[in-house]
């Protein structure tokens, strides 16, 4: 490849990882900003097989990058089988994102149930919560076992209760949190009722999910298809040195960028489509990691 052809080919590869960013930019979910308290991650959190899963796929990208580079001569298709490597598992997962987000709200009611039932029977606070931990439902269970571990460290009971809301990162858990907050506050009879008519909540937000849910795999079938095909067409154009000939020069290496670039943009645009977007927290750090008294007063309590 001549040196202009060289140039034209650089200029095509960052013209592929610009259309990316656009196009990653143009498809996240709009959600408003708010603060967050930034926690050190837990190492016992930290999954080792997925860090060296996707440490193997970066390193292969690399290698198939530039192999591809290198035997071509076209840096635009180094770029994008480089970047296919890492791309098209994530968004296959993506895809066949299933239902973890609904059974974790769903392990979060079937908990809130039983802990209304044990404090209605008469049972304190914290001794019911430190309990619960021996028959948390699974998708939470790690989340409760480490309240019930604060709680017995003698943590202060509302800060347990906030780092637990953080744990769980869900709307659905910031209620929950704000109910049993206010119910250590007053201590009174009836926060065994109103964790029961929670829980009646959450049960039907759980139904309302599994419908969307259903609504969903779909269009994520669809997708998962759409990506596959596209996978399988470009790997039968390679072979065809015909056909790919006229992407050789300068300019087929800028086309050849702008058009897998509008394909990946309908890929991501797919995605956002097969994607919920979460709801708000309001049990969030303000004013610099202390928590205003506000959050508490926006839970609803009947």
């Amino acid at each position: 490849m001549s040196g202009a052809g060289l140039l034209a080919g650089v200029c095509g590869a960052l013209l592929v990882a610009g259309l990316l960013l656009a196009a990653h930019a143009l498809t996240a979910p709009d959600t408003p900003a708010q603060p967050q308290r930034r926690r050190p991650r837990p190492a016992s959190s930290v999954d080792p097989p997925a860090v060296r899963r996707q440490r193997m796929l970066s390193g292969a990208a690399a290698v198939a990058a530039a192999v591809v580079w290198l035997v071509s001569g076209w840096p635009v298709g180094g770029v994008l089988v480089g970047l296919a490597v890492v791309g098209v598992p994530w968004l296959l997962a993506q895809f066949a994102a299933g239902n973890a987000a609904v059974e974790r709200l769903e392990g979060l009611q079937e908990w809130v149930r039983r802990t209304s039932d044990v404090l209605a029977a008469g049972g304190g606070l914290e001794q019911t919560l430190i309990r619960s931990a021996r028959t948390a439902p699974e998708p939470i269970q790690t989340e409760v076992a480490t309240l019930a571990a604060r709680l017995q460290a003698r943590w202060p009971t509302a800060r347990a209760l906030l780092s637990f809301a953080d744990d769980l990162d869900d709307a659905a858990g910031d209620l929950v949190v704000g109910a049993l907050l206010l119910g250590a506050e007053l201590r009174g009879p009836g926060l065994a009722r109103v964790l029961t008519e929670l829980a009646g909540s959450l049960s039907e937000e759980v139904t309302m999910r599994r419908k969307v849910e259903a609504d969903r795999a779909k269009p994520r079938a669809n997708a998962r298809w759409l990506l596959l095909i596209t996978v399988a067409a470009a790997g039968l154009a390679a072979l065809n040195g015909d056909y790919l000939a006229p992407y050789g020069t300068g300019l087929g290496q800028l086309v050849l960028a702008a058009i897998c670039g509008l394909i990946v943009g309908c890929l991501l645009w797919m995605r956002r489509l097969t994607v919920a977007v979460p709801s708000t927290r309001f049990l969030v750090d303000r004013d610099g990691g202390r928590r205003t008294e506000l959050a508490l007063e926006e839970v609803p309590v009947r």
